[in-house]
């Protein structure tokens, strides 16, 4: 019988230590701010943003949540996204995702001052992760490697499969994982043999968000499963991998909720708090 992770005592400690830092900071007068932008009415979107806010003030970043409607043009939506940034306590900035379709475009994500894009979704902070070189890591991949070292796992030899290729957490955690010597094979819905890939990996991310995505024939034994998709059913919050048949067969598994999500939002205070001492705002 797998174990389930406790994603809210990993990211606890993670918060412990940033509240420790930001304390420090507002002694020097200084007030660091995560700002959010928010176009449309996207309901999901709208409890994520709820979620980052409170913890956010929980250790002391301030917080700003900037909206806009569904008809905004791409250039006004730019234009706004620098006018936020003139704010120099920002040490923080996400572009809340999803975004109208129109609008979901490098040109809107590159308004962004790599800087303060915590999320590391611009072209400048993707060429960085790809050569290792940047300060702070996308907030959910990272809380994926964080459960691994929290379980004492090393990467490197390892064959890991990832479910799930998106811009946010498959495509990236790719990158990192294999910067950190694991084998990666990446499936998407194009992907013939997801089953057999699977099979073959002792590590499991999925990040897709559809239901039972991840069944119990699909892993092997002992296999560390980490669910990072976010799907709802009947208003109900739950992940990609089916709990019931796949913690029969792994050893560890992230639950959803209470797993990966708690995590990110920690490590997204964190990067918010990593950029503050990087500018000496």
């Amino acid at each position: 019988m797998g174990i389930l992770i406790d994603g809210k005592k990993i990211a606890a400690a993670i918060n412990k230590k940033t509240a420790t830092e930001i304390t420090k900071l507002k002694k020097r007068g200084l007030k660091p701010k995560l700002a959010v932008v928010f176009v449309g009415n996207h309901k999901p979107s709208a409890t994520y943003i709820q979620r980052k806010k409170e913890a956010a003030e929980k250790v002391g970043i301030e917080f700003a949540i900037h909206r806009f409607p569904t008809s905004i043009s791409k250039n006004k939506l730019t234009e706004e996204i620098k006018n936020i940034q003139e704010d120099k306590n920002i040490c923080g900035l996400i572009i809340q995702l999803p975004l109208p379709e129109r609008l979901y475009s490098s040109e809107v994500l590159n308004a962004v001052n790599p800087d303060i894009d915590v999320d590391c979704l611009t072209d400048t902070n993707v060429g960085k992760l790809v050569m290792g070189t940047g300060y702070i890591l996308p907030p959910t991949p990272n809380a994926v490697l964080e459960v691994l070292k929290h379980l004492k796992i090393k990467l490197k030899g390892k064959n890991v499969t990832i479910v799930g290729t998106g811009a946010l957490v498959g495509r990236p955690l790719a990158i990192m994982m294999a910067n950190a010597g694991s084998s990666v094979i990446t499936c998407n819905s194009r992907t013939n043999n997801t089953k057999e890939k699977c099979l073959e990996s002792e590590i499991v991310v999925t990040a897709v968000g559809k239901k039972n995505l991840l069944r119990g024939d699909m892993i092997k034994n002992k296999t560390v499963v980490i669910d990072t998709g976010i799907a709802f059913d009947n208003g109900k919050m739950c992940g990609d991998a089916n709990r019931e048949e796949i913690l029969k067969k792994c050893s560890y598994l992230t639950p959803t909720p209470g797993g990966i999500g708690p995590i990110t939002v920690a490590l997204l205070l964190r990067n918010t708090l990593l950029c503050a001492l990087r500018r000496k705002i």
